[in-house]
């Protein structure tokens, strides 16, 4: 594999998490399968932590984001799970970005933060895995999926999910953590020229709609729970797309964008409660 090829997979890919029975692996043995040294591994994922960590520094100059985190509605001590899908398990992902946030500008409430995404994860997926991390008891479950299950099989083809299933999925999914505050995040758009133009989704005929993204979000947005909308910050316009050049994932820019509308949703919980 190149170079690049290699450092994409360390940035999406986590073999520890999607390959259960491989539970303890050890570093040299994760970096072994991306065909890497250990040093080599460590050196790329370390390499894409200071970024998300630049990030959150970043935004942290903005008095704004600062009084956002400080109404971030996570008790100290809490324990706070995400689960979702490529969006999410990058190692620049919103939820590392929020990690960071949290750890430079909360230090002290040791709130604990544990993505447990999967890329390329469905809802039935993780709903099949969903004893594993509702072993953690998690005190909130930030979730965002959805995007994997309209995944379509050729531009015209059927989703690898119907949206009839995907729909009982995340209410079979919300039982299983009935005792956690639960906040769902719609998928993120897709740059559909991008897509189009991407060689080995082309090749391997498969393909992603906006559309489909929109009726999953619109399912979502009805729920009796908290919803955060990521699609809309994230639509392609003329002047700007935050995707990478395959067109269905977010640039840092793009997740960035994203933590910045889960951060204002997040503190508005903090703000209802306070004045329920």
């Amino acid at each position: 594999m190149n170079t690049e090829l290699v450092a994409k997979l360390v940035r999406f890919q986590k073999p520890e998490l999607s390959l259960p029975y491989l539970n303890g692996i050890d570093e040299a043995r994760i970096a072994a399968l991306f065909g890497l040294e250990p040093d080599e591994y460590r050196s790329l994922r370390d390499d894409l932590d200071k970024q998300a960590r630049a990030a959150a520094a970043e935004l942290l100059t903005e008095p704004q984001i600062v009084a956002q985190v400080e109404r971030l509605p996570f008790a100290p001590g809490s324990r706070v799970v995400a689960l979702g899908e490529s969006s999410t398990a990058d190692r620049l992902s919103w939820f590392e970005i929020l990690r960071h946030l949290l750890a430079l500008h909360r230090p002290g409430d040791e709130i604990s933060c544990t993505n447990l995404a999967v890329a390329g994860a469905t809802t039935t997926q993780v709903l099949g895995g969903s004893g594993s991390w509702g072993f953690l008891r998690p005190d909130w479950v930030l979730c965002q999926l959805g995007a994997n299950d309209a995944q379509r099989l050729g531009r015209e083809g059927e989703r690898v999910v119907s949206a009839a299933e995907t729909a009982r999925n995340v209410e079979l999914l919300r039982g299983q953590a009935r005792d956690s505050r639960w906040v769902w995040l719609t998928p993120t758009a897709v740059d559909e020229q991008l897509l189009a133009e991407f060689a080995p989704f082309r090749m391997s005929g498969i393909s992603w709609r906006v559309k489909d993204h929109e009726e999953t979000a619109a399912a979502l947005l009805e729920r009796p729970e908290a919803t955060i909308d990521t699609l809309a910050v994230t639509r392609p316009t003329p002047e700007q797309s935050l995707f990478e050049p395959d067109g269905v994932h977010l640039t840092l820019a793009g997740q960035v964008a994203v933590v910045r509308v889960a951060l204002a949703g997040l503190s508005g919980l903090h703000l209802r409660s306070v004045l329920s």
